[in-house]
Order: structure tokens, then sequence, then C-alpha cells
């Protein structure tokens, strides 16, 4: 049932369909980003993000994929996983990365980590996602913030 999750997960986001998203989701699900040391927490979160980082990337594909077993960051039990390899473009730097999805028992999505290179790439993004987010409410902007080309 997880891999069937993953394989409809990896054809929404190369879709760039969103709605297809939102049931494979757990409530609570937690994203972990390489740019934010604490996860984005909940659904409507991590669809917000998801949605900025489909904006975001540049000729996003996934090039490859695993299927195991691996410990969670919530409760430290091993969960059905499955890790999707990607290349992206961001600001004009080339990504590699990685999406780490990890089921509960009913298949769906309760942890979505991310990973990619190199530092520069991790850079970029951390500012390109910051101001998709700002700009869609997300997050709030810090004073004095100013979005680039705003």
């Amino acid at each position: 049932m997880a891999m069937e999750t993953a394989a409809r997960f990896r054809a929404a986001v190369e879709a760039r369909d969103l709605a297809a998203l939102d049931d494979l989701f757990t409530e609570d699900i937690r994203f972990y980003s390489p740019v934010k040391f604490t996860p984005f927490e909940g659904r409507p979160m991590v669809l917000g993000l998801l949605n900025v980082l489909l904006r975001t990337f540049e000729d996003f594909r996934y090039v490859g994929g695993f299927e195991g077993t691996a410990e969670t960051s919530t409760d430290g039990d091993d969960a059905p996983s499955e890790i999707l390899l990607f290349r992206a473009g961001v600001g004009g730097k080339q990504i590699h990365g990685i999406d780490m999805l990890q089921f509960d028992e009913a298949g769906r999505i309760k942890e979505f980590t991310v990973m990619v290179r190199p530092q520069s790439a991790v850079q970029a993004l951390g500012e390109a996602v910051f101001a998709g987010l700002v700009a869609d409410g997300l997050v709030p902007a810090p004073d004095g913030y100013r979005a680039v080309g705003r």
C-alpha cells in the first residue's frame, strides 16, 4: 500500500497536481526541509509549501528510487519508506536531491524529508522558498523584509 502511495505521489508531483496530493498525507504530516531546523507540520502547511516548491523548481524530474524501511523522527519506529531521487534547477543552479517518504499503517505519508546538494543550491532554494511562503501568506514577513524583485 505504501509503495502505491509513493507512485501516486510521484505522478502527482510530476504533473504538478496539488489536489491529487491531498489524500496522500496524514493530517499531522511532518515535512523536514534542508532550509529549516524544525519541521513544517500539518497537511495545509505542507500542501502550501509544496505549491511554493513546485513553482520554484525549474525542470523538476525524478530520476530513480529505492524502497525499504527506516526509523522515523517522530516515534523512532521503523516505517515503510521510499526514497525518490530528483534533479531540478533553481535560480540557474542545478540541484540533486532526494525525497524520503515514510508511511503510516494505512499507507499515508506521515514524514517527508528533503535533502539537496550542493550548498549553493540549498541557499538559493531557501531564499526562493522563503519568498514564496511570505508571498502566499504562509509565514509572516520579518520587519523590514522586502522580497527581491518586488
